[in-house]
C-alpha cells in the first residue's frame, strides 16, 4: 500500500465498553518522521484488546484495536531507518527509548518510555481513535515508529509471524529472561493460555528440571504437554499447591510464573513457592484488584516477586531469535494457533477467545 491511492483503509474499531467490533473506513495517512507504513498481513487476537475492548485497561473510546501485527513495509517517513520498502517485519510494542536515565544506566527494561505511543487515529467520521497498546493494528494499514519494527525471515508465514508481536515474547521471555530459569528449577506455570504455553516453551528452553502446567482445561495442558511440560495439573480436579508440593517433595517450586493475573492466582502462586524461590506476574490485573500477602512469610522464605512486561525482551534479539526456532521445528508454533479468521471475522475470532477454545486465534488479511 505503499503511495496508496485509496482514500481510506479498514480497520477494527470499538466505539464503547463491551461493544461490538465495527469495521470501520479510516482515511490513509502518509507517514511523517520516522515513521514507517505497513501492509498488514496478519494480527493476533490478544487478551489484552479484550481488557481495552471491556474498559478493564483504559476508557480511552474509541479504540483501534489490535497490536500482536505482522506486515510488509510499504512506505517510509523522511527520518526513518533501519528498515526498507519491502522488508517482512513484527511490530514490537516495546522498544527502550535508548535516551533515558534507565536506559543510560544499562536498564533498558525500566525505561519508562518502553511502550509504544501513537498519535491519535483520525476516524472516518472525525472522532479520535486510541490505538491499543500503542498499535492498533488489526487494520489493513498501520504506522508506527522504524524502531518499532523488527524485521524477520520471510520464510515465516504471516499466521505465525504475528504471533512474536505479543504473546510468545511475553510468556518465552518471562521464563528466560525475567525468572533466569535453569536446569536445577522446578518450574510451574499458572494458566495455560498463549502466554502460559509460551512460558512453558521457554522453561523448556531453559532446561528446567521439572515444569508443571496448571489450568482447568484438558485442551490446554495437552498443548502444555506438547511444549515441554513434564507435568500438569487439573486445578478444576485437585488442589493445585497440594499436587505442586508433592511433585516437587515438599518443596514448592523453584520459580512460579503467573500467567493469569490477579488476586486469586497470585495468592496460589505464592502458597507454591519454595524458599528462596522466584514468583513471577505475567499475566496482566485488571485496573484496581488488591492481593494480600503475608510480609512474615515472605521475610522468612526470602526469594523474590519479580514483573514480567513483554518478557524482557529485546525486540531485535528476541524477535529473530524466536522466528529462527520457529523455523528450525524447535518451536512449534503452527501448534500454538488456534485458527484464521478474515477481518470481518474478528468479532468471531474475539468471542472465541473469551469462550477459552484454544490458543490464539489471527485475523489474515
Amino acid at each position: 500500500m505503499g503511495g496508496d491511492d485509496r482514500a481510506c483503509y479498514r480497520a477494527a474499531v470499538v466505539r464503547a465498553v463491551h461493544g461490538p467490533i465495527r469495521i470501520e473506513d479510516v482515511p490513509v495517512r502518509a507517514p511523517v518522521g520516522d515513521e514507517v507504513a505497513l501492509r498488514v498481513t496478519a494480527c493476533g487476537l490478544c487478551h489484552s484488546d479484550v481488557h481495552f475492548m471491556h474498559g478493564t485497561s483504559g476508557t480511552a473510546f474509541p479504540y483501534v484495536v489490535g497490536h500482536e501485527v505482522a506486515g510488509r513495509v510499504v512506505e517510509l517517513g523522511p527520518d526513518a531507518t533501519g528498515v526498507a520498502v519491502g522488508d517482512t517485519v513484527v511490530v514490537a510494542p516495546m522498544v527502550p527509548c535508548g535516551t533515558c536515565r534507565q536506559c543510560a544506566a544499562g536498564r533498558p527494561q525500566a525505561c519508562p518510555d518502553r511502550l509504544l505511543r501513537r498519535p491519535p487515529i483520525p476516524l472516518g467520521d472525525g472522532a479520535l481513535g486510541t490505538g491499543v497498546l500503542g498499535v492498533g493494528g488489526l487494520a489493513e494499514r498501520v504506522l508506527v515508529p522504524a524502531r518499532n519494527v523488527v524485521p524477520i525471515d520471510p520464510r515465516v508465514p504471516p499466521q505465525v509471524a504475528a504471533l512474536l508481536g505479543c504473546g510468545v515474547p511475553s510468556g518465552y521471555g518471562a521464563a528466560v529472561h525475567t525468572a533466569e530459569v535453569g536446569p536445577a528449577d522446578d518450574v510451574v506455570v499458572i494458566g495455560c493460555g498463549g502466554v502460559g504455553v509460551a512460558a512453558v516453551a521457554g522453561a523448556a528452553a531453559a532446561g528446567a528440571a521439572r515444569i508443571v502446567a496448571v489450568d482447568v482445561s484438558a485442551a490446554k495442558l495437552a498443548a502444555a504437554t506438547a511444549f515441554g511440560a513434564t507435568d500438569v495439573v487439573d486445578a478444576s480436579a485437585a488442589d493445585p499447591v497440594a499436587a505442586v508440593r508433592d511433585l516437587t517433595g515438599g518443596r514448592g517450586a523453584d520459580v512460579v510464573l503467573d500467567a493469569v493475573g490477579g488476586a486469586r492466582t497470585f495468592a496460589t502462586a505464592v502458597a507454591m513457592r519454595a524458599p528462596g524461590s522466584r514468583l513471577v506476574v505475567v499475566g496482566a490485573p485488571k485496573t484496581g484488584e488488591i492481593a494480600e500477602l503475608g510480609l512474615r512469610e515472605l521475610f522468612l522464605t526470602g526469594g523474590s516477586i519479580r514483573v514480567s512486561i513483554w518478557g524482557d525482551c529485546t525486540a531485535s534479539r528476541d524477535l529473530p531469535l524466536l522466528a529462527a526456532r520457529y523455523l528450525d521445528g524447535v518451536l512449534p508454533l503452527d501448534r500454538y494457533l488456534s485458527g484464521t479468521f478474515a477481518l470481518d471475522e474478528a468479532q468471531e475470532g474475539y468471542d472465541r477467545l473469551l469462550a477459552g477454545e484454544g490458543l490464539r486465534g489471527v485475523v489474515v488479511l
